[in-house]
């Protein structure tokens, strides 16, 4: 079963549709076109895979083109294979007040509903608040994802750049307004930054999944605490590569999470950045960091239990895995 759980909408943008947009919007195209200004030639640092998402943000300008990228990104997803897409989307980033973010929301969920409709695939908006933006914005990206708890929203996440921007205090308040909508709560956290950084997220946040969390595997005591907690890491090996929070695929924690007993998703994070997808993770997994079909089949279990589903949808996916 391939149950994607940790997904950039910002990240999936068809250069296709990316050079159509910038005619339309009177973007100049980029030397080498878009293909090449939104793929990563190689490994990096996060700041630099950062800058390379961000060069699709000009096509987030207009409600009908995010309704169309996050259309596309679901049927792409579900011509890919996908049984399940959550796609992760920061409103604040494109638009700058409360009525432009909800605006903003709505255009996504509707994308995703309608190419859900059309595929038979069903998904989910995580809507990401960012490091860099400040706690006023933070609380109203929350606020907007809270009016469609229930309505396409089904979570709430920070992402960002967690080398340069790592404080987690000033989000507080953003999360404690998604978890009182009843949104489901991740972080990425421990990519960039040291292993304390998921502890944080779980304890401030009430996070029950960390993305990525590369770093958790330098602290023991801290590894042990999320196996015992339960807590969830969406992991995401070639993305970690090209942001340089590992040294090669080869050296990915994964093995060293399944060991110590910590419950793991999968994820793709950026494909268009990465040139990737949920199939290429879990291939990833098989042949070169030796999981088996009963490693894959726990984290299609773990997949079902911790995405962000009505008890009706996660019903309905336990049973396909039971067959």
């Amino acid at each position: 079963m391939l149950i994607n759980l940790h997904s950039h909408l910002e990240g999936r943008v068809r250069p296709a549709t990316a050079a159509q947009l910038a005619d339309a919007f009177g973007v100049p195209s980029p030397e080498g076109g878009w293909e090449r200004a939104i793929r990563l030639d190689g490994p990096a640092t996060l700041t630099e895979y950062l800058t390379r998402v961000a060069s699709t943000y000009p096509f987030f300008r207009s409600l009908d083109a995010t309704r169309r990228i996050a259309r596309e990104a679901v049927e792409d997803a579900a011509a890919s294979g996908l049984d399940y897409l959550e796609l992760r989307f920061g409103p604040a980033t494109h638009v700058q007040n409360a009525r432009g973010l909800r605006d903003a929301v709505a255009a996504v969920t509707e994308g995703m509903q309608e190419a859900s409709h059309s595929t038979g695939m069903p998904s989910g908006a995580v809507i990401s608040a960012l490091r860099h933006h400040d706690s006023e914005t933070n609380e109203a990206v929350a606020r907007a994802a809270a009016s469609f708890a229930g309505k396409g929203v089904v979570g709430f996440d920070l992402a960002g750049d967690e080398l340069l921007y790592p404080a987690h205090v000033p989000h507080k308040n953003a999360f404690a307004l998604a978890r009182s909508a009843g949104l489901g709560i991740t972080c990425h956290a421990a990519e960039a930054g040291p292993a304390s950084a998921a502890r944080e997220a779980v304890e401030l946040f009430g996070a029950t999944r960390i993305g990525h969390g590369a770093h958790i595997i330098d602290d023991p005591a801290l590894l042990r605490w999320c196996a015992d907690e339960g807590i969830v890491i969406e992991i995401c090996p070639t993305s970690n590569w090209y942001t340089g929070a590992i040294a090669s695929v080869a050296q990915h924690p994964a093995p060293l999470f399944r060991d110590a007993g910590v419950k793991l998703v999968l994820g793709d994070d950026n494909p268009m950045q990465t040139g990737t997808n949920l199939r290429d993770e879990r291939e990833v997994l098989q042949n070169v960091l030796g999981f088996t079909k009963t490693d894959l089949d726990e984290i299609d279990r773990v997949s079902v239990e911790a995405a962000f589903l009505t008890d009706g949808e996660r019903s309905a996916l336990a049973a396909r895995l039971a067959h």
